[in-house]
C-alpha cells in the first residue's frame, strides 16, 4: 500500500506543473522569445498567420554567437482547429550573414503556426529556444476547445479574411440550392 502511495504521489507531483503549464498559454496571445539568454531577436514576424497567406519570421543572431560561430536551424509545425498538428519541419533559412529567413503557406483553418530555433555552437553542442516548447503566432481566426472561437478575423460564427468576408461553405449552399430548383423546375414542365 505504501508503495501505491508513494507512486501516486509522484505521479500527481509530475502531472500538475505540466497541465499549469500547458494552461498557462492564453488562445490568441502570441508566445515571443524573452529574456537574456536568448542569441537571437526576431526582425518581423507576420501577425496574426492568416489561411492561405504566406507567414514569415526573420531573426538576427546576436554578434557573440556570430563571432563563436553559432549556426541556426528553424522548425516550424502547424496546428488546425479540429486539434491536429502537422510533425515539425525543418526550414530551409536563406541566410545572409546573420539574419535567418523563412517563410510557409498556412493551410484554411490553422489555429496558429508554432516555431523553435535549433542554436548549433562550435563545440557541436545545441540548444533549442525555446527549451522543451514552442514559440506561437495565433492565426487570424482560430478554434480552442476550452475557449471557443477567437480573432481579428472571426466575426458571427465565421472566419474571414480581408481578402474573403464570405461565410465559409455559403457558396456551395447556393449552388445546391440553385441545382435542386432548377431540378424541380424542369420536371413540372
Amino acid at each position: 500500500m505504501r508503495i501505491k502511495s508513494v507512486l501516486t504521489v509522484l505521479i500527481v507531483s509530475i502531472l500538475i506543473p505540466l497541465h499549469a503549464g500547458a494552461t498557462d498559454a492564453n488562445p490568441g496571445t502570441d508566445v515571443n522569445p524573452e529574456g537574456e539568454e536568448i542569441p537571437f531577436s526576431v526582425l518581423e514576424r507576420t501577425t496574426p498567420s492568416v489561411d492561405g497567406n504566406s507567414w514569415s519570421l526573420s531573426i538576427e543572431m546576436d554578434q557573440g554567437a556570430y563571432d563563436n560561430g553559432t549556426v541556426f536551424e528553424i522548425s516550424t509545425q502547424v496546428c488546425t482547429n479540429d486539434g491536429v498538428c502537422d510533425p515539425p519541419v525543418l526550414r530551409d533559412a536563406n541566410v545572409d550573414e546573420r539574419v535567418y529567413s523563412i517563410s510557409l503557406t498556412p493551410p484554411s483553418d490553422h489555429t496558429y503556426v508554432n516555431w523553435r530555433v535549433k542554436a548549433t555552437y562550435e563545440d557541436d553542442s545545441t540548444t533549442n529556444f525555446p527549451q522543451g516548447d514552442w514559440y506561437k503566432t495565433w492565426s487570424s481566426c482560430y478554434y480552442q476547445q476550452d475557449t471557443g472561437w477567437g480573432g481579428v478575423d472571426y466575426n458571427d460564427g465565421a472566419c474571414a479574411s480581408d481578402s474573403d468576408k464570405t461565410i465559409p461553405g455559403f457558396t456551395a449552399i447556393v449552388a445546391v440550392v440553385g441545382v435542386t430548383f432548377a431540378a424541380a423546375f424542369t420536371r413540372r414542365e
